[in-house]
């Protein structure tokens, strides 16, 4: 096994997104949000800064999603955490769980003692958008983030996208290392593209309600994500110590 990337790296990427201030619509609503506040969190602190990503420092598996809920990482500051009991954060943490990159089903508060293992779960954009529609010129700006993560994270090959923005945006991060892909591979769920060098991008819906209370995404279908992730990781781990 490779050694533990220094954590001054990873804490250097982290402190570099939480002070950032590049997008000022962003910036507003998250604090806006976090004065103003749901009924059901009145009593709480919201984070109200950009998000960092979450999780193990040697991790070979990168899980990419759109950016953080209102209510949810903006108000407590983790990436996937908060945002209610059967919400996405729940729903995506139920499958990593299952496939053992989780060691909780469930991810409500940065204190709940969930740890991940072989996983980091960052996102395309940072800062949580009005009605989560971020402009592409707010989804470029972040992007230096993402690849920061990225090259602080020297084991990831696998790269698992929860929707189409974090899909682009994750073949732009990799265009920037050179791994060009021509044409661009189209988003479907499930779908697995393999790119130069060992890595792999694996496509799959985002686990909003949207999503997950019409049953377009259900839990076979995440769990099956995952399962292809971890086969893929053992796979590259396996080619890379040949």
């Amino acid at each position: 096994m490779s050694a533990a990337p220094p954590r001054p790296a990873l804490d250097a990427v982290r402190d570099h997104i939480v002070a950032c201030t590049r997008c000022e619509r962003l910036r507003s609503y998250c604090v806006r949000v976090g004065e103003v506040k749901r009924a059901a969190y009145r009593h709480d602190t919201y984070w109200a800064r950009p998000v960092p990503g979450f999780g193990d420092p040697l991790a070979r598996v990168l899980v990419i999603g759109l950016a953080p809920a209102a209510h949810g990482a903006n108000r407590t500051g983790r990436v996937f955490t908060g945002d209610g009991i059967g919400g996405s954060c729940d729903f995506l943490m139920r499958a990593m769980h299952a496939a053992g990159f989780a060691s909780l089903p469930t991810s409500h508060h940065p204190d709940d003692g969930l740890q991940l293992t072989d996983a980091y779960i960052a996102a395309a954009v940072r800062c949580a958008p009005p009605d989560n529609k971020p402009s592409p010129a707010e989804i470029a700006a972040c992007r230096q983030h993402l690849e920061a993560e990225l090259a602080a994270l020297p084991r990831v090959r696998v790269l698992v996208t929860l929707g189409r923005i974090a899909f682009e945006a994750t073949w732009r991060v990799l265009d920037a290392r050179g791994l060009e892909v021509r044409p661009r591979p189209l988003f479907a769920h499930g779908a697995v593209y393999p790119v130069g060098s060992g890595w792999t991008v694996i496509a799959a819906y985002h686990p909003s309600r949207q999503n997950t209370n019409t049953g377009r995404l259900t839990p076979p279908m995440m769990d099956a994500v995952f399962r292809q992730a971890r086969t893929t990781a053992e796979r590259v781990s396996g080619a890379e110590s040949a």
